[in-house]
């Protein structure tokens, strides 16, 4: 029985078109040592023997540039902190909903003033309101009612939300985006 052993067997997509040490087959790399020194151009041969020397791995960091470039380094220790940085990254991003609010053109006073507190909640914490008006049956006839309803509910928002899509007709709704105002 012949097994066959696949490099490439098991890892993510972007870890496949790493070169590294035999799978790097350029005719000619320009090196750069473990310490950032240029060791200048020479064959993928003679470099991969230059890494083994000290027992470190060659890895190709621009295979595109001519000649490509290659560096000796510790691949694990290197894998490892692309992955860190990778982390931190993701920690630090900030995500951005985009909460819904809904409305009709006949909405009450209360009503209205109480969808207000919440939309002030929502852009509080660093949130995009996405507010659309229902027009049901007869009232597409009347869409200043539902714009005057929209009007109405940002100036109860006042100066905490600024308008970051116009109020625009989609189908029956009419929507328009809010963000938080920057400080």
């Amino acid at each position: 029985m012949i097994f066959i052993q696949d490099q490439n067997f098991g890892k993510k997509p972007n870890q496949q078109k790493e070169l590294i040490n035999e799978l790097i087959r350029f005719p000619q790399v320009r090196l750069i040592g473990p310490d950032g020194e240029q060791l200048g151009v020479m064959s993928s041969r003679e470099a991969q023997l230059k890494a083994n020397e000290l027992n470190l791995d060659l890895f190709c960091i621009a295979p595109t540039a001519t000649p490509p470039v290659c560096k000796i380094l510790n691949y694990g220790k290197y894998r490892y902190e692309q992955q860190k940085k990778a982390k931190e990254n993701r920690k630090n991003q900030v995500k951005i909903e985009v909460k819904e609010i809904q409305l009709t053109p006949q909405i009450g006073a209360h009503d209205m003033e109480t969808k207000a507190r919440a939309a002030l909640k929502f852009l509080e914490q660093g949130n995009k309101i996405k507010v659309g008006v229902r027009f049901r049956g007869r009232q597409m006839t009347h869409l200043e009612v539902g714009e005057e309803a929209l009007n109405k509910f940002i100036e109860l928002l006042g100066d905490k939300a600024q308008i970051e899509k116009p109020a625009q007709m989609e189908g029956r709704w009419l929507l328009a985006i809010l963000a938080p105002k920057r400080k």
